[in-house]
């Protein structure tokens, strides 16, 4: 080889080096060699090519449902630890919206929420948990917005009938005294307010509920409609005024897709309920590609998740559908699960007001499947990408059906255009399931992404979650591990005396009827507090009777012992205790397990395996003078004995009973009860009664 052979040579292998050495120190490490059959496609960031539609926001719903049931008894340590990872800015999920049911004394999916108003006489609002949550909420982010909502409503606002806005004027007076009470008893403004939940809405209701939050001063509370599907675009473009009421539509599990009349209205577009799905993996990835896809398809600038916070009984109707688990407050357990961090690639780098960049330029698929969101701050000088990349059996929700799709790993290019042609480098967050046998990877701060001549290429796998920002706030929070899991405790006792007046017992999770510790004649006791049927969401609400559960599913001997005491006025006809109570929720009409019935006005007792008392097991006698008098089941070794004022009424078999399920206690009829000094032991304090 001669001298400028060899010199060339040498010259070539330096630039190779200095190239290596540069990439190594500049480059993404997700960038992979390719060949010239495998060219990346380019992706253009662009906001000279026009803009979509302002973000508004990603949130999440307590109540549709009594679904934060468990979170208020935990101890506070955990308990604040579990707000922290919901609504702390930069920590966790850093929720932007949170919706709350407005009580309305109704089963809503997993237990009933109390009403401010029972009764038209009514009116308090210290009941129930949700004013709690409200405010923690917004301590920890004073920039979250409130939203409420009506799942039903009590009996008198439908006046006789199931229709809530046969009185329009009422109903709307009914919602805005709440919404008032939320700014002058909890400085608490409601941003935004809804209908009905899933139900049928009122154009005149609507229009009225407008006018009545303008004329009380609320002209900030925008309405949303109508929480369902589709179906109030048409009456929007038909009707000025409608239209003029209503901010945005709002539908419930769209699939990712929004309809043509929906879009044509120019209104925002909402999906006010998503997600619904179990919290594990697949769930995490349900949650991702809706978050992303609810725009590139169907262009809603705002996604909301039912629920919050798993924080219900375990055999509920959808147990653990909430961005994380929290289902132990006697031991302070609880599970941050992979929706929270899926959550985080959005809410901690794109604030609400910030604007998607336009379909193709920012927005759109990606090439070999997957989809990808830009957002960018109002003076654009900021820039947010967020790209999934979610295969079809990792990210099924639990409605609707998903079609079937694919996707492959890729390598794509980025270019950025217009007013970002000055980012050099891009911070990068990662997630992956780890549902291939990988690793699982949860929102992990990787090396920066920098950019060549406005260009950048990016390696993508399957199940992925990666946000490239220019924010550089973004931080994964944590907490010292959470209290190990323990069953639940073998006894609870409970005299109510130690409660703040108006709240719901602990434990004790009203499926019908709802339960409110008051002072009567001096002495706190949990009473029954509805006393006709109310405008119900579902089929529970059919029934006349009451009942709240507690316990372990899985037991199947117990012991349930209650005092109770019927007004004179406006009284239950008889009360019962309850074991192996076998479901809740919606079908909590249909219930089986050992029902133990006292009726004090008929002087009888019956024992039935089902709340309906359609399968009489025995019945007989009793007389009872007025006043105070302690009912108790125990189902154990076989048989159930029944007692009241400790002098057993029955002794029977349960073989062919239910075998397993909640205690319970509740009431015959629609009416007022009072119990004290209630007390519930499991199996293992029935075995070794002497030591408990």
């Amino acid at each position: 080889m001669d001298s400028f052979n060899a010199l060339a040579v040498v010259f070539i292998l330096q630039v190779v080096a200095l190239a290596f050495v540069y990439n190594t120190k500049h480059s993404s490490p997700y960038v992979r060699a390719y060949s010239i059959h495998d060219q990346p496609e380019t992706l253009v960031f662009d906001d000279t090519q026009g803009l979509g539609r302002e973000f508004e926001g990603i949130g999440a719903i307590s109540g549709g449902g009594a679904t934060s049931k468990l979170l208020v008894n935990y101890p506070e340590k955990q308990r604040n630890e579990i707000l922290d990872y919901l609504f702390k800015p930069n920590f966790g999920a850093s929720l932007q919206i949170f919706k709350v049911e407005i009580g309305g004394d109704m089963q809503s999916t997993d237990g009933t929420e109390a009403s401010h108003m029972h009764n038209q006489w009514d009116e308090n609002y210290s009941r129930g948990y949700e004013w709690w949550l409200l405010q923690e909420a917004k301590k920890r982010n004073p920039n979250i917005k409130l939203y409420c909502l009506p799942w039903g409503f009590p009996g008198w606002i439908g006046q006789g009938t199931t229709n809530p806005f046969v009185n329009p004027k009422q109903t709307a007076d009914y919602v805005v005294r709440w919404i008032s009470a939320a700014k002058t008893q909890y400085n608490l403004t409601m941003d935004f307010v809804g209908i009905w939940n899933e139900r049928m809405y009122s154009i005149p209701y609507i229009k009225t509920l407008r006018k009545m939050l303008d004329d009380r001063g609320f002209h900030k509370t925008l309405i949303i409609a109508a929480d369902k599907k589709w179906e109030i675009a048409t009456d929007i473009s038909k009707d000025e005024d409608l239209a003029s009421a209503v901010h945005a539509i709002g539908c419930h599990y769209p699939g990712t897709y929004s309809s043509a009349p929906a879009k044509k209205t120019g209104k925002p577009l909402w999906a006010s309920e998503d997600y619904s799905t179990f919290n594990n993996e697949v769930g995490g990835g349900c949650w991702a590609r809706i978050l992303n896809q609810n725009y590139v398809n169907g262009e809603m600038t705002s996604t909301i998740s039912w629920n919050l916070i798993g924080s219900y009984y375990p055999q509920l109707p959808f147990f653990r559908d909430g961005l994380m688990t929290a289902t132990q407050p006697w031991s302070g357990h609880y599970v941050v699960n992979t929706p929270i961090w899926m959550t985080a690639h959005t809410t901690q780098f794109v604030p609400i007001g910030w604007q998607y960049l336009a379909q193709g330029y920012g927005v759109g698929k990606l090439p070999k499947g997957g989809s990808y969101v830009s957002l960018s701050n109002p003076s654009f000088d900021q820039l947010t990408i967020v790209i999934e990349t979610m295969t079809h059996n990792h990210s099924k929700c639990i409605r609707p059906n998903l079609p079937y799709y694919t996707v492959q790993p890729q390598t794509v290019k980025l270019k950025l255009q217009g007013s970002f042609i000055k980012i050099e480098k891009m911070n990068v967050w990662y997630s992956k399931l780890g549902l291939d046998g990988s690793t699982q990877q949860m929102f992990i701060k990787k090396q920066d992404l920098f950019f060549q001549n406005n260009e950048a290429e990016l390696k993508l796998g399957l199940d992925e979650v990666i946000t490239l920002t220019t924010v550089d706030s973004g931080r994964k929070g944590s907490h010292p591990d959470p209290p190990v899991a323990q069953p639940f405790p073998q006894v609870v006792a409970d005299n109510f005396s130690g409660y703040v007046e108006h709240q719901e017992p602990n434990y004790l999770a009203p499926q019908i009827g709802s339960l409110e510790v008051q002072e009567i004649n001096g002495e706190r006791v949990a009473r029954q507090t509805v006393l006709e049927r109310p405008v119900y969401w579902c089929k529970a609400e059919k029934a006349e009777k009451t009942i709240s559960i507690i316990g372990n599913h899985s037991w199947t001997d117990m012991n349930v012992s209650v005092s109770f005491s019927i007004p004179s006025v406006n009284g239950t006809t008889g009360v019962f205790v309850a074991t192996r109570v076998d479901r809740g929720g919606c079908d909590s009409l249909h219930a089986k397990g050992i029902f133990f019935y006292v009726f004090p006005q008929d002087d009888q007792f019956i024992v039935s395996g089902d709340l309906a008392r359609t399968h009489i097991m025995t019945k007989g006698k009793i007389r009872l003078e007025s006043g105070k008098h302690t009912i108790s089941l125990e189902v154990s070794e076989g048989k159930a004995v029944g007692q009241v004022d400790q002098t057993q009424l029955f002794s029977v078999a349960v073989a062919g009973s239910s075998t397993n399920g909640w205690g319970a206690i509740g009431t015959d009829t629609f009416g007022y009860a009072d119990f004290d000094d209630f007390l519930f032991k499991g199996p293992q304090a029935l075995k070794f009664r002497t030591l408990w």
